[in-house]
């Protein structure tokens, strides 16, 4: 049998700057605008909920931005991450493909979060912060925070998503282990949190519930500042370490990807691995083909309508373009709990207007079945998110087989699933369903979009 092949860089590749791919697009971003005088926003709108220092990344134009040596230095506990060639899975599905991953999983939370929790959490303590509230969906990002919280001297409070609370209590656990506070979301807590309580007392929760419920804890707190794992300009530019990594581990392999693929919620992932090989082709470099995959039952991308929306339920947040499924919008509790965010990150929803991205939508089981598949061949089990890009890294494997080409295809493997062995055992049990959307909800949704969303 073929062995699996490890592309390892010396720590000293770490990068010493974040990408940050609004500088090569060929159309600029529409503005954030206010939600209540619907005027673009300045600085000073974002000062109660983010350190300056984050708010200038997430207006930047500036291709390159170093990263502290504070950051690197964290970051040298588990980076440079390692890129795999999977042979192993190449031959089981015989194909003429070559198959790469990067794996995130590494990191000391399992996933690839901390890269942005860690920069987000130095540039708090640099301002004076010593409180952050934020959401999570399956606790990846609550995990990370809380950790970037303990090694930075920062409280950290969580809401998480209650569907994904209920389901992985040993999530819940690793953030308390680190420190933090998590707390069911929606909760009792806050004024968004009872609202939603009140009209719906049984309701799985969503991110966009979560969000709300962060951000008033931040904007009523002058000693707390909010955090959010995805989405923002800001988060994805810190995501960039995993994209200019591979970019130098392809070298390596004397290779480079004709497809790039990446599961797809908020963006971060996928856009950490994508825009550093998308920015290089935007810039005149060798074309690729980027894929984000998301989930049927909440396909943001390929069901979602490209308008302004807010990004959260309780309408705190400022209003941003974006790919939406309407910001009421509560999708079923399946198992990927970080793919379950109504909106996409604006970077990543433009480059799909621009047609630099392709987007795609599998149901949980053929993901899990994908997952099992791996986990088989190269012995790593993904987390449920991650299943996503293996199933249509997969799909593209066997496509090269019926064509009888060779492509070179690179995804990320965002996270591992040790936490997630109950989503596994549902599966092998037969007791998995492929959740769909509500469609009348999404109408709804869809149908309360602010009225800007019409220009």
């Amino acid at each position: 049998m073929s062995e699996t092949v490890k592309y390892l860089l010396p720590e000293e590749k770490i990068p010493v700057s974040w990408y940050n791919i609004a500088a090569d697009l060929p159309e600029p971003l529409a503005p954030v605008l206010h939600p209540g005088t619907g005027q673009p926003i300045g600085p000073d709108d974002l000062a109660p909920l983010f350190p300056m220092a984050l708010i200038g990344q997430e207006v930047s134009a500036e291709r390159e931005i170093e990263i502290p040596e504070p950051v690197r230095d964290v970051y040298r506990m588990w980076r440079p991450a390692p890129l795999y060639r999977a042979r192993r899975l190449e031959q089981a599905l015989d194909t003429p493909a070559r198959v790469y991953y990067k794996y995130e999983g590494v990191s000391p939370a399992g996933s690839h979060k901390p890269n942005t929790a860690v920069a987000q959490a130095f540039y708090n303590r640099e301002e004076g912060v010593t409180k952050i509230s934020t959401e999570t969906g399956a606790g990846q990002w609550g995990s990370s925070l809380a950790f970037a919280g303990a090694l930075f001297g920062i409280d950290v409070s969580v809401f998480m998503v209650k569907v994904s609370f209920n389901q992985k209590p040993y999530r819940r656990a690793m953030m308390e282990t680190y420190g933090a506070r998590c707390v069911a979301s929606p909760s009792e807590e806050t004024e968004s949190g009872r609202a939603v309580l009140a009209e719906h007392p049984d309701t799985p929760g969503s991110l966009g519930i979560a969000i709300s419920e962060a951000v008033e804890v931040a904007a009523k707190n002058d000693d707390t500042k909010y955090s959010l794992g995805s989405v923002l300009n800001h988060v994805l530019l810190h995501q960039s370490v995993i994209g200019q990594e591979a970019i130098e581990q392809m070298a390596m392999a004397d290779d480079y990807p004709d497809i790039v693929i990446g599961c797809a919620g908020g963006g971060s992932n996928f856009a950490g691995l994508a825009f550093p090989f998308i920015g290089a082709k935007l810039r005149g470099g060798t074309a690729v083909r980027a894929i984000a995959v998301e989930p049927a039952a909440c396909p943001t991308l390929t069901r979602g309508k490209f308008a302004y929306d807010f990004g959260d339920t309780g309408h705190l947040t400022p209003l941003v373009r974006m790919h939406t499924l309407g910001s009421t919008f509560v999708p079923p509790g399946f198992h990927a709990g970080g793919l379950r965010y109504h909106g996409m990150a604006p970077l990543v929803s433009h480059l799909v207007e621009l047609g630099e991205i392709e987007a795609r939508a599998v149901h949980q089981n053929p993901c899990f079945a994908a997952g099992l598949e791996f986990a088989r061949t190269e012995g790593i089990i993904p987390a449920p998110e991650a299943t996503h890009a293996v199933r249509v890294t997969i799909d593209e494997a066997l496509k090269c087989k019926e064509e009888g080409v060779s492509r070179t295809i690179l995804f990320n493997l965002s996270g591992h699933g040790h936490f997630d062995m109950a989503a596994y055992d549902a599966y092998l049990s037969g007791n998995l369903e492929d959740k769909d959307y509500d469609h009348a909800e999404l109408d709804s949704a869809l149908a309360a979009l602010p009225a800007v969303a019409a220009e």
